[in-house]
């Protein structure tokens, strides 16, 4: 029995690391997509910084892919390319059925990602999202939007890349009351740490090598100092908590006074410091916190290498569930895309956008 294909047209907003493995998954993936998933993804419309290609009728994914590796511009594409249009004109003016939104983050005030993906959700486009500061800045707004409009708003990769971790917590614990989240969310910081306590690097060392290695910006501030978590946990807090939390609710402490005889001392008494994020409930709330934590040397999170991320849900029902990814590029984080965009043509569970 042939199964019948449906065509999903996306837009990508932002075409740099992530955007771009997301386009070289659709190229290698295409053939699954199509044959086990019935799906056949047209590229519409992709914008950078300095304009947008859009085609009706599909762009190349190659030669977006091909441009960006020359330090071109889409808009710089052949025939459908325009330079100076944005993001936001793009969206507000493309036929499409899902916004694949992986600009940068502005915790400042969430553009341009905000403003582009409330106005996809309001034309009745589903969205993806890796960008987490429109959910950290207004998770109720484009929520309520989205369910206003009947279509799904899916933010999996926004949390510790291509874990499933909220997935996780919204479909497989439904049921169960989270007692307790605890959850090493920032690759950054746990690389830092596990660099200093097995090679007895100090923070400035330790660092130093983050960044050769790719793993940590130019600008760590956000990462070391612990807002980069403090943000994943907020999103948590919200979609798998139920608890409306909002960044100044978070402790926030970051990585920096931690010194080698700090871990040295940790190890002496069988611990092992970790850049824990942690909800803690209490009453009708949770309690939220991100900093440096010496814990058992068996817990799960005190267990994991410097490339990994992972978290631990504590329930009422199902016991205490961990679960843990390896991540040493952004591959995972763009997978982690397409398994929303999957979950909302493919006949998933769904409901992301009532939650």
């Amino acid at each position: 029995m042939t199964q019948s294909t449906q065509t999903v047209r996306v837009l990508l907003m932002g075409a740099g690391n992530v955007g771009r493995r997301v386009l070289e998954l659709l190229i290698v993936k295409e053939g699954r997509l199509r044959e086990k998933m019935g799906l056949a993804v047209r590229l519409v419309g992709v914008a950078d910084g300095r304009g947008a290609a859009l085609c009706a009728g599909g762009l190349d994914l190659q030669r977006v892919l091909d441009l960006k590796a020359a330090k071109s511009s889409v808009a710089d594409y052949p025939h459908w390319g325009r330079p100076g249009v944005s993001a936001l004109e793009m969206v507000q003016t493309a036929d499409a059925d899902l916004l694949l939104e992986v600009s940068p983050a502005s915790l400042s005030d969430g553009q341009p990602g905000l403003s582009c993906v409330e106005a996809a959700l309001d034309r009745g486009m589903h969205v993806v999202m890796a960008n987490k500061a429109p959910l950290v800045l207004a998770f109720p707004r484009l929520m309520a939007l989205a369910q206003a409009r009947g279509v799904q708003l899916q933010y999996d990769a926004t949390v510790a890349g291509g874990l499933p971790a909220i997935n996780l917590g919204q479909r497989d614990l439904a049921l169960a009351q989270i007692e307790r989240l605890e959850g090493i969310l920032n690759l950054t910081t746990n690389y830092i740490l596990t660099c200093m306590a097995q090679d007895g690097l100090s923070y400035v060392e330790a660092l130093a090598q983050a960044q050769e290695a790719g793993h940590a910006e130019a600008d760590p501030t956000l990462d070391v100092e612990g807002w980069d978590a403090a943000n994943k946990l907020v999103i948590l807090a919200h979609s798998v908590l139920g608890y409306p939390a909002t960044r100044d609710q978070v402790q926030v402490t970051g990585i920096g006074g931690v010194t080698p005889a700090v871990l040295r001392q940790a190890t002496g008494q069988g611990k092992v410091i970790k850049p824990l994020a942690v909800a803690e409930r209490e009453g009708d709330g949770y309690r939220l916190m991100v900093g440096p934590v010496a814990l058992p040397a068996d817990h799960p999170m005190a267990q994991l290498k410097g490339k990994q991320m992972g978290l631990v849900y504590h329930t009422d029902i199902c016991g205490s569930i961990a679960a843990a990814i390896v991540e040493e590029t952004p591959q995972p984080t763009a997978a982690a895309m397409l398994r929303d965009l999957v979950d909302i043509y493919a006949g998933a569970p769904q409901g992301r956008s009532d939650r």
